[in-house]
C-alpha cells in the first residue's frame, strides 16, 4: 500500500499534533467531517479524494461553510502563530523547571491515585446518577478491549441493544461545552452503534455529579427509542 501521508522529522509531529488538538484546529468544525467524507467519496487514488474533498466538503458548524485549499492555508497559519506564541515558550518554561521528583510523583500520581479518582467517579456517575434513575436499564462495565479501542467505560442493555458510556472529568471551571470529539473516537462510536443499535454517550462528571445535566434526558430518548426497535 502505498503511503502519502508526510512524516514530520524528530519531535514535530507530536507537537504539532498537540497543538491541534489543543486549539481544536482540524476537528470537524473546521475542516469537516473527513472519515464520513471520504467514505462517501470512496476514491480510487488519492487525487480523486483530494478534488472531491475541495469539491464537497463543508466544516460541521451551525452554519457549514464550504472548506477551500485557503481554509487549510488559514488553519495552518493560526497553527504557526499558536505554536510561535504560546506552545514553544509554554514548553521551554515547562522543560527548564522539571525536576526527577516531578517525573516520579508523575508516574505514580497517573498509575495509581488518577485510576482510583477515575474509578470512583465512574461508579458514582453511573450507580448513583444514572442507575437509579433508569431502573429498567442494566449497567455494565464494558470489557477492557472495547473500553481500549471505543473509549467505552460503561454499556447500558435494553433488551437486545445496548447503548455506550463514557465518562469525563471537568474541573470547577472547566468549560466541558467547548469540548469535541476527535475523528478517530467519532468513528469509534460510530462503529459501536452499527454492532449495537445504540449511541454513545458522553456523561461529565464534577465532583461526582453529572455536569452536563441535558445528557440525562437524550439518555432517557435514546432508551425509548430502542424499547421500539
Amino acid at each position: 500500500m502505498e503511503i502519502h501521508s508526510l512524516v514530520f522529522e524528530g519531535k514535530k509531529e507530536f507537537l504539532l499534533n498537540h497543538a491541534c488538538q489543543l486549539y481544536q484546529l482540524t476537528r470537524p468544525n473546521k475542516v469537516g467531517e473527513v472519515m464520513s467524507l471520504i467514505r462517501q467519496c470512496q476514491p480510487s487514488s488519492f487525487e480523486e479524494w483530494e478534488t472531491w474533498y475541495f469539491e464537497n466538503a463543508e466544516t460541521s458548524a451551525r452554519v457549514p461553510t464550504k472548506i477551500t485549499r485557503e481554509t487549510l492555508l488559514e488553519l495552518g497559519e493560526r497553527l504557526y502563530a499558536k505554536m510561535t506564541e504560546l506552545v514553544i515558550p509554554q514548553i521551554q518554561e515547562a522543560i527548564s523547571n522539571i525536576t526527577k521528583e516531578d517525573c516520579i510523583s508523575y508516574v505514580y500520581n497517573l498509575t495509581i491515585n488518577r485510576t482510583y479518582d477515575g474509578y470512583l467517579r465512574e461508579k458514582s456517575v453511573v450507580n448513583d446518577g444514572l442507575a437509579k434513575r433508569f431502573k429498567d436499564v442494566v449497567f455494565e462495565e464494558s470489557d477492557p478491549e472495547l473500553d481500549h479501542a471505543g473509549d467505552i467505560d460503561y454499556v447500558a442493555k435494553v433488551g437486545n441493544y445496548q447503548f455506550g458510556i463514557q465518562v469525563k472529568p471537568v474541573t470547577a471551571n472547566a468549560n466541558f461545552g467547548g469540548y469535541s470529539l476527535t475523528e478517530r473516537m467519532r468513528v469509534s462510536f460510530e462503529s459501536f452503534t452499527e454492532q449495537y443499535g445504540g449511541k454513545v454517550f458522553v456523561v461529565y462528571s464534577l465532583k461526582g455529579e453529572i455536569a452536563n445535566k441535558e445528557v440525562v434526558d437524550e439518555i432517557a430518548s435514546e432508551i425509548n427509542r430502542l424499547k421500539q426497535l
